[in-house]
């Protein structure tokens, strides 16, 4: 029997949108399944260790922004010769041209003490996080929704820009919003910076083989 194909096309369709917003507004009923999707991830222990800070002041998100820049010219400083010219051509974020930004955290107290299945992998809740944020940005895909995952940031600087508890950990800043496409190859792929390694690189059998044994 051939699987339904619209999961595997909208896996596949996904991109990290930073150039492709169009700055169009995301419909309240859209936005609303899109988080009721993430909500629907599977957790440890049932614990649900996720909060969902839905950001669309311009004010906060030019703040957020410049934040990012800066960090951008941190890690620019660092690189030198072929990387650095390479990242020069990399845009790393579309936080003023998307709709709205979604920060997700994780709350390590959320159903604690005696959270089942986290007592011997301490960070199992912010693995079950990390489902919650695929479980959105596939779903926003399905809705012909971009998405783009924000990691130039300091913690603590987020924190204190949306009054995140200081036991909250923000996993992502996320754009998201209408697109005028989703480009057929990863924007770190056209650029050069990385290649996609092919599945059977990664996939090993019974112990691991090496890497590119798989």
């Amino acid at each position: 029997m051939q699987p339904e194909g619209d999961l595997y096309q909208v896996i596949h369709r996904r991109r990290d949108v930073r150039a492709e917003f169009t700055g169009g507004t995301v419909d309240r009923a859209v936005l609303d399944r899109i988080l009721a999707a993430a909500h629907a991830a599977p957790s440890v222990g049932l614990s649900q260790p996720w909060d969902f800070i839905v950001v669309t002041r311009d004010d906060t998100r030019r703040r957020f922004r410049d934040h990012v820049q800066a960090e951008r010219s941190v890690f620019a400083a660092q690189l030198d010769g072929e990387r650095a010219e390479k990242f020069a051509r990399i845009k790393v974020e579309g936080i003023l041209e998307s709709a709205l930004g979604i920060v997700v955290t994780y709350d390590p107290d959320r159903g604690a003490p005696a959270v089942l299945g986290r007592h011997a992998i301490a960070d199992a809740g912010l693995y079950s996080v990390c489902l919650a944020i695929q479980n959105l940005w596939l779903a926003a895909t399905a809705e012909g929704l971009g998405v783009g995952w924000v990691s130039f940031y300091r913690e603590d600087f987020l924190r204190r820009l949306l009054g995140i508890p200081a036991r909250l950990r923000p996993v992502a800043w996320l754009c998201v919003g209408p697109v005028a496409e989703l480009a057929g190859t990863p924007d770190l792929e056209r650029t050069g910076w990385r290649e996609r390694l092919p599945a059977q690189a990664v996939i090993h059998y019974d112990h691991y083989s090496g890497p590119g044994n798989g």
